[in-house]
């Protein structure tokens, strides 16, 4: 599922890539003069690196016209491409079958980067060095193991040196499908870091073919061609001084020379000279403190590839640690992040939405009761994850309750039993609570404290007398931070036993407040912390101007119910024309010689606070936050605010 820019762009790059592996392939098999180990070499590579592979293909090796591979071939830039080819496509194979391996099972990145540079040793080394060259390199198997091992761990050490970082800072950064085998990302790293890992190892394979250690480029062509060129060359210069020249066997840098019972020839970039065994033998001439040297300096460069990312990421995590999870923009993460906060802060993964609703469907919709004989209030709850629209353009992948945010109202009265099934349809564990009621601790919700937490596709049965009156909400109360910042939570009214004592007001209206953090988008749950500072508000799941509008007359009053379901920070909450009468705080009625006048009142997260409002004069009036960022919309005003705003419209 594409749900980045990056994907979009990864598609292509493998679409690419596999046109490009396609005309390599094609080429090498039908065009190119040279063996057949070179050529599945440029096929590898050309798959893992794409159009690169591509381009370094057509530059260094692809012959411009017949007889002309061998002088094409010559420099030594090409031929130290060549013997990087030889490197990449053994090694680079091996190491994604690793990475590949080890996420599944999920390993740690540490070990996962061990165990990548072991079998990318061991296939570049066993299996395409010494058993796929060893026609080339005459000898038996074991004696091209020897005659390797030192060539192919230097070339290993730098590649790996350049591949490593580039796994380690990608996999574990901000968006980690990148540990992931079954995201495109994971494949569009590997790409990327067999790229670097290139460039890394070109160097030392060029040092390495001028000391004659490694192969480069080579021309093998069919005895046809051989005799057809040597016809060509009789028929130019002479039957006698043809003759000659076809005596002359490697004795140029680059020259073609042959090999044993094929009739081919070879340019190794280094001249050489046919093995004892009738291969392409080569006499390294780079001495003993050479080759410690180098040696000493590729395992630095590895040990510090290797090493080095771990004063910044944390290696000890895995894919099956984080899941896949992508992390907000800003977030500070370093060694120390757990994957427990990671998960947290991660956004709502869209491929996890199950429906879609636009501003046609309001949240905060009362749940009408199902009555038992008994006389039991029952209601039944279901969490799942739902893509919510906040404003006509804007929607957020929220946690609801019953397909809705805030989740349905809860309207009871003093003294009814209920009893609230709760279902969990979210990708983790969850339970509900219910904020400031005096209830049965085993029905209190605080997760692996009163109960345990309710597993995806399980449930859990809440049964309470409801004891008090007022205004309060219930809310997840596992992983609070991320799930109640994803929108669980809803408004539970409770009518007191006596409607005398019950505050009156021409209107009632509820306002249950949150913060959403929106980016690139995806949504991630708000947080006061690096990376989690929200940029949309809204109040009953709307921010303005799609908020509602509550229509009064002069002389009516309303009753406004502020509720706190946001989880971090504390919204001043005011009222334009005139000040209110603050009337109950957390549920309980102020008594009446207590009772003050105000004009804001703080709400803080879990708080509320129920006003009377007198409408006095007709017009537009706001209800919104003190704070002027809370009432914008990713730090824009439309038509003349956002977030958390209402309009009161009173007629005279």
């Amino acid at each position: 599922m594409f749900v980045q820019p990056v994907d979009y762009f990864l598609a292509v790059w493998f679409v690419l890539a596999g046109l490009s592996t396609a005309y390599v392939a094609l080429d090498q098999f039908r065009n190119n003069p040279e063996p057949v180990v070179m050529k599945w070499g440029f096929i590898l590579v050309t798959l893992y690196m794409g159009p690169l592979g591509l381009l370094i293909y057509v530059l260094a090796d692809k012959e411009p016209r017949p007889g002309e591979h061998e002088a094409f071939t010559k420099p030594l830039w090409k031929q130290g491409v060549g013997s990087t080819i030889h490197c990449v496509a053994g090694d680079a194979t091996g190491i994604i079958l690793a990475a590949a391996i080890t996420a599944a099972l999920g390993l740690p990145m540490w070990i996962d980067l061990i165990v990548e540079y072991v079998a990318g040793f061991a296939f570049g080394l066993f299996i395409f060095q010494s058993l796929f060259m060893k026609s080339m390199m005459g000898g038996t198997y074991w004696e091209n193991v020897r005659k390797s091992f030192m060539p192919e761990f230097i070339s290993m050490n730098f590649m790996m040196a350049g591949m490593a970082p580039v796994m380690s800072f990608l996999m574990m950064g901000s968006d980690m499908r990148a540990m992931e085998p079954t995201e495109l990302l994971f494949w569009g790293v590997m790409s990327f870091g067999v790229i670097v890992g290139f460039i890394t190892a070109y160097p030392a394979n060029v040092w390495m073919v001028v000391r004659g250690l490694k192969h480069g480029l080579m021309t093998e062509r069919e005895p046809e061609f051989d005799k057809a060129r040597e016809g060509r060359r009789e028929h130019a210069h002479g039957g006698a001084e043809a003759g000659v020249a076809g005596q002359r066997h490697g004795s140029n840098p680059g020259a073609g020379h042959h090999g044993s019972g094929h009739g081919s020839t070879h340019g190794n970039g280094g001249g050489g000279s046919r093995g004892p065994h009738g291969g392409h033998g080569m006499e390294p001439d780079a001495t003993v403190p050479q080759l410690a040297a180098f040696g000493g300096v590729s395992v630095l460069a590895l040990a510090l590839g290797m090493i080095a990312p771990a004063n910044w990421v944390n290696l000890t995590l895995s894919a099956r640690d984080v899941g896949g999870a992508i992390m907000p923009p800003g977030m500070v993460m370093d060694r120390d992040t757990p994957a427990a906060a990671m998960l947290d802060m991660a956004a709502v993964h869209p491929r996890l939405v199950t429906a879609s609703h636009g501003l046609e469907v309001r949240g905060d919709r009362e749940l009408q009761a199902r009555m038992e004989k008994n006389g039991v209030k029952v209601f039944d709850l279901e969490t799942s994850v739902i893509r919510w629209a906040i404003l006509p353009d804007v929607k957020v992948d929220a946690y609801a309750i019953n397909g809705q945010v805030p989740g349905p109202r809860l309207h009871i009265r003093q003294g009814d039993r209920v009893r609230i099934n709760v279902t969990n349809r979210l990708p983790e564990s969850t339970t509900l609570h219910w904020h400031g009621l005096i209830l049965p601790n085993e029905m209190d919700g605080p997760a692996e404290i009163t109960q345990e937490p309710i597993p995806p596709g399980g449930s859990y049965r809440y049964e309470f007398t409801a004891g008090q009156s007022g205004t309060y909400f219930y809310h997840s109360h596992d992983h609070v931070d991320r799930q109640q910042a994803l929108g669980l939570y809803g408004a539970l009214i409770i009518d007191p036993a006596n409607p005398q004592d019950e505050i009156a007001a021409d209107h009632d209206y509820v306002i249950q407040l949150q913060e959403w953090l929106m980016r690139e988008g995806l949504t991630f749950p708000s947080m006061p912390m690096d990376g989690g500072q929200p940029n949309y508000f809204t109040i009953n799941g709307r921010a303005y101007p799609s908020t509602d509008t509550i229509r009064m007359k002069v002389g009516e009053t309303l009753k406004v119910r502020f509720i706190g379901t946001n989880n971090g920070f504390i919204h001043p909450m005011h009222i334009h024309g005139g000040p209110f009468e603050v009337v109950a705080r957390d549920g309980e009625t102020i008594p009446e010689s207590a009772r003050f006048l105000a004009d804001t009142v703080n709400v803080g997260p879990g708080q509320r606070y129920d006003v009377v409002w007198q409408a006095r004069r007709p017009g537009k009036w706001l209800i919104h936050c003190h704070i002027g960022h809370h009432t914008t919309n990713n730090n824009v005003e439309e038509k003349g605010g956002g977030g958390l705003m209402v309009v009161i419209d009173v007629q005279s």
